[in-house]
């Protein structure tokens, strides 16, 4: 049995440790991470997943940003399951939560970069952002998007950009 719960505090050593478990020491290198670096999750959209003994095993989060001319958007990621907790639908959990609650606080649109077909099960494609791009590189293939109102896409193109005012220092140590 695992809970899902809204991020405190108290997550940030074992969620970045996680982190660096899933996707390497190097993962701030990402493009993706350009549009998170100093900025805060969006409000209410950062989840944590604990283990019976209450020790974090998986994380969530999404970040406010503009998809080109379709406006406000969310970015999803990082996505991480403990290994050893992992292909036991917690991850599919998590997203489906996520989602539901980006939903309920009516926002239209998330994106992501990742595996194609991890996510299309959820309803991410690569054809809804074929005409948007990111501040840097990356595998258009990872590149997909979701429409959480239908049309939120439609013809959508130009840059991705991180709508957020980045943290103040005393901020980003609240926020880490």
């Amino acid at each position: 049995m695992v809970t899902i719960r809204a991020e405190i505090p108290s997550d940030t050593g074992p969620r970045e440790s996680l982190l660096d478990r899933a996707f390497g020491r190097n993962r701030n290198r990402k493009t993706s991470q350009r549009l998170r670096h100093d900025r805060a999750p969006a409000d209410g959209l950062a989840f944590t997943v604990l283990n019976k003994s209450g020790r974090l095993i998986g994380t969530l989060r999404l970040w406010n940003v503009i998809a080109g001319s379709a406006g406000p958007a969310l970015l999803l990621g990082p996505l991480a399951v403990e290994g050893r907790y992992q292909r036991r639908g917690i991850g599919r959990e998590l997203m489906e939560h996520g989602l539901n609650m980006a939903r309920v606080r009516g926002h239209g649109a998330v994106i992501l970069v990742g595996d194609e077909p991890y996510y299309s099960r959820f309803g991410f494609r690569q054809a809804s952002v074929q005409d948007l791009h990111l501040p840097g590189p990356v595998d258009r293939k990872r590149f997909l998007g979701l429409e959480l109102v239908p049309s939120a896409l439609d013809g959508a193109e130009g840059l991705v950009t991180g709508s957020d005012a980045l943290l103040a220092p005393m901020e980003k140590v609240l926020a880490a």
